[in-house]
């Protein structure tokens, strides 16, 4: 019998349990935290566009680059869970994650302004190790902002479908961040306001960091904890600092033991890294094969393309998704989700090449509200169930670690950026990323770089794995959750289980 099954067979639901009463949140919490995943996702939408400019920018190493890219990755991984934690356990007038989400908001904020603030002049060696430093000071201030952030998301409701709208308008207002981050990429590369890439990325980055900072602060302000159950929790002083640890990692491994979050986590490593993996690809293939190279050329175009994909998730995939969780359940929400998004990612193929007639560019955008569904039904879905699995971990443990899950969770989703930054710099390295750079830079006036056969290759060898990566790990994240078993019916006799047990009602005769 599954760890589901057996908590739902603890308990009997009576009649008259309403499992909605008090789980309402007001709108203006659900939109200020919303407007804190907006600063958490921006940090991460900046971050790719300005990324590139490293390598394109100021001509650094992709194989550095790379090395930035997942070495602070796997730092915030570490520090996450431990920051859950000491966020579960904290006492203070202000709440345990409001005071932690205003300082980290702040410390991310002013390092992602300094992180940016690089040369070409003071040559490779030193901007790397600069940028490696400020990194972590970044992530570090992430993790003290996010981790709190996310834990406060899973405690705002009681509510089964209440999770699922808090998330909702959370993924929505969030969504914005991709809507509006690509276009950083084309005021860093507009002569007409920076002299240079390098200059452009220090300038904007001020602003982007500014603004993240005022995002991210919002939700400490207006919304409000829920007073957490009575439970003991671990005092945090530096004579404990030893126990501390030790009742950490056991409270990892009973989260890992928790087998719904489990699949929750693998299905979300899955999706999201083979996303992340070709997330990039796009900008390659639109200026290499749709635009034969020149960038020039190429525009605005790559910039549209994430806008509109963003769009499709706000104002298409988010409300469809939250109707379809509601009628059909979020584990066949998410399985239709993820169906619709490989159908999408196949399709993508013959949008490009109808996009090849400078008439009809528009058509590489047609795949894209299909390949919405996969990362904007995710968050969206995954989220409200870890809300629900941190209610089943109440009852075996009688413990409320929304923190720990939360940290964990996004453990997995950084843990799998890491591999897919890697992993992105290896497959682009082993179809021959660098001679096709070498192709386009040695024609001369007239040649078209689709005319080569040795480029048009590499090229396809791209589109063939900006398609493969992400229906392979879609098909396996389905695989995993076909047999996710915490239906609304057992969360809601989880519910009513833990309301008994804290006195506010009775069992059914």
């Amino acid at each position: 019998m599954s760890e589901a099954n057996q908590s739902a067979s603890q308990v009997n639901v009576g009649a008259s349990y309403q499992p909605t009463a008090n789980g309402s949140v007001p709108l203006y919490q659900k939109i200020a935290f919303g407007v804190g995943s907006l600063a958490n996702q921006l940090f991460a939408a900046a971050l790719g566009v300005f990324m590139i400019v490293l390598v394109m920018g100021l001509g650094m190493d992709p194989l550095l680059v790379g090395i930035l890219g997942a070495v602070p990755r796997l730092f915030d991984a570490i520090t996450d869970p431990l920051m859950g934690y000491i966020s579960d356990n904290s006492h203070t007038r202000w709440g345990r994650r409001r005071p932690y989400i205003f300082v980290g908001a702040i410390i991310t904020g002013v390092a992602f302004m300094l992180m940016w603030q690089i040369y070409p002049e003071n040559g490779e060696a030193y901007n790397f190790v600069y940028f490696l430093v400020l990194s972590l000071l970044f992530y570090l201030g992430y993790t003290i902002f996010a981790t709190p952030l996310v834990a406060l998301g899973y405690e705002m409701s009681p509510d089964f479908h209440e999770r699922t709208r808090i998330m909702a308008v959370s993924q929505w207002i969030g969504q914005l961040a991709w809507v509006i981050a690509p276009w950083f990429w084309v005021m860093i590369y507009d002569p007409n306001l920076y002299e240079s890439a390098a200059i452009g990325s220090r300038e904007l980055a001020i602003w982007v960091g500014l603004l993240c900072l005022v995002f991210g602060i919002t939700p400490a302000l207006f919304c409000k904890e829920r007073a957490p159950t009575e439970q003991p929790t671990e005092k945090l002083t530096l004579s404990s600092f030893k126990n501390i640890f030790g009742k950490f990692f056991k409270g990892i491994w009973q989260t890992f033991k928790c087998l719904p979050f489990v699949k929750l986590c693998s299905a979300t490593f899955l999706v999201f890294n083979g996303f992340q993996t070709v997330a990039q690809f796009s900008f390659f293939i639109i200026v290499f094969y749709v635009f034969n190279g020149d960038q020039g050329a190429a525009g605005t175009w790559p910039a549209w393309f994430g806008t509109i994909s963003s769009l499709c998730t706000c104002l298409l995939v988010i409300p469809i998704i939250t109707k379809i969780s509601q009628k059909f359940g979020k584990k066949n929400a998410f399985i239709i989700a993820t169906l619709v998004s490989i159908l999408g990612y196949i399709l993508r193929w013959w949008a490009f090449e109808q996009a090849l007639n400078p008439s009809t560019h528009w058509m590489m955008f047609v795949s894209l509200p299909l390949m919405a569904f996969g990362i904007g039904g995710l968050f969206t879905l995954m989220m409200s169930m870890t809300a629900d699995v941190c209610d089943l971990d109440e009852l075996n443990t009688g413990e409320r670690r929304e923190g720990v899950f939360g940290a964990v969770y996004w453990w997995f989703v950084k843990l799998g950026t890491a591999v897919a930054t890697l992993m992105s710099g290896w497959v682009l390295s082993s179809v021959g990323y660098k001679r096709l750079e070498e192709i386009r830079n040695s024609l001369i006036s007239g040649e078209a770089l689709l005319d080569m056969p040795e480029a048009l290759e590499i090229i396809n060898l791209m589109r063939v794995a900006d398609i493969l990566i992400p229906v392979v790990t879609a098909v396996l994240a389905i695989v995993v959750m076909y047999r996710y078993d915490f239906t609304e019916q057992r969360a809601i006799e989880v519910r009513q289980e833990l309301e008994f047990r804290r006195g506010k009602i009775k069992h059914a005769e």
